[in-house]
């Protein structure tokens, strides 16, 4: 095993100290696993917290900041955090206004901020959950009951973001946040399992010459696996297997936000490549892409591949999402 680490059982709180000492703008509790926006009770607003198992940075911490997160709750190497951290997110970031949890549609996540919100609401806090379940490859798998939550976290945790720093209440964020994972649709595809520190070697077999459609990213299965294809044809499955599924959202012709995610080891080079063959094909399609983000966002430790996230928009939520932001690993407009 060859990892810039010290050791497995550091590798997460030495991230977070590496995070609070190149981002002194955030509160980094490296103790107790809370990475909190310095001015999160400032102006009143809703607090949005998100969370989930380290190893998909720059999900969640990285996208703590203004116009985004207030807080995120990182568990050990795809492990979810628990309540005790999402309670201390929540009471950190409330101002009075409420606060809402943004969570992943994995089982430990799901289970793990149900019992902090009700924990919260019994020190008198008001929460909001979102689910986010995007992915179109499997309806359920070991990790979860139903699609899981994947690419589609980050539109989610951005427009919500953007709607509660512009002071929208409580209901209203969530509202948003609903509507965004409602209009998302995600598809995966891995190259290479990933590796993770504790077990030192891939977390399961793909044949040299082989790839897997439709993975997850913890490296759960996906649908099939088949030879190795160019880039042209794992973007036609791609796309076509999250168009089907977006066709019951709203119009064919409607604008989306088009996000092309790196696993972690796929190179940008190729993810521009890739993505030449998905504006193709959208464009052959005559759906409108009215934003476009290519970049490793929400990754697989070092997996190598990519996933296709389409969210269907209409004005209100194209102007939140380009509404300023200033995160670690998302930025524009101030």
């Amino acid at each position: 095993m060859r990892m810039l680490i010290n050791s497995p059982e550091t590798v997460v709180a030495d991230a977070l100290r590496g995070m609070a000492a190149a981002h002194p703008e955030l509160d980094v509790d490296v103790e107790r696993r809370v990475v909190v926006r310095r001015d999160a009770r400032a102006g009143g607003r809703v607090g949005v917290v998100s969370g989930g198992g380290s190893g998909h940075e720059p999900l969640h911490a990285g996208f703590v900041g203004y116009g985004m997160l207030s807080a995120a709750c990182p568990g050990e190497v795809f492990t979810s955090p628990v309540p005790d951290q999402m309670l201390r997110a929540a009471g950190a970031v409330d101002s009075g206004q409420g606060v809402l949890f943004v969570v992943k549609n994995y089982t430990g996540d799901v289970l793990n901020f149900e019992m902090a919100a009700e924990l919260a609401e019994e020190e008198g806090l008001r929460i909001e959950r979102v689910l986010v379940d995007d992915d179109v490859a499997v309806t359920d798998s070991l990790y979860t009951a139903g699609r899981r939550g994947t690419g589609a976290t980050l539109f989610v945790e951005k427009i919500a973001g953007a709607a509660a720093e512009e002071g929208a209440p409580l209901d209203r964020v969530a509202a948003i946040a609903r509507r965004v994972d409602a209009s998302s649709r995600s598809f995966g595809v891995a190259l290479s399992a990933c590796t993770t520190p504790a077990k030192g070697s891939p977390t399961f077999d793909l044949p040299d010459g082989e790839l897997e459609l439709g993975i997850g990213i913890h490296g759960e299965p996906g649908r099939e696996r088949r030879p190795m294809m160019p880039a042209r044809e794992i973007a036609e499955v791609a796309v076509g297997a999250v168009l089907e599924e977006l066709a019951e959202v709203g119009p064919a012709d409607g604008p989306v936000l088009a996000l092309v995610n790196g696993m972690g080891a796929t190179p940008l080079l190729e993810l521009y490549g890739f993505h030449a063959e998905v504006a193709h094909l959208l464009g052959a399609r005559g759906v409108p892409v009215a934003r476009t983000l290519v970049g490793n966002y929400v990754t697989s430790l070092d997996m190598a591949g990519c996933s296709v996230t389409l969210c269907r928009v209409d004005e209100e939520l194209l102007r939140l999402w380009d509404a300023p932001v200033q995160t670690a690993a998302l930025r524009w407009g101030r």
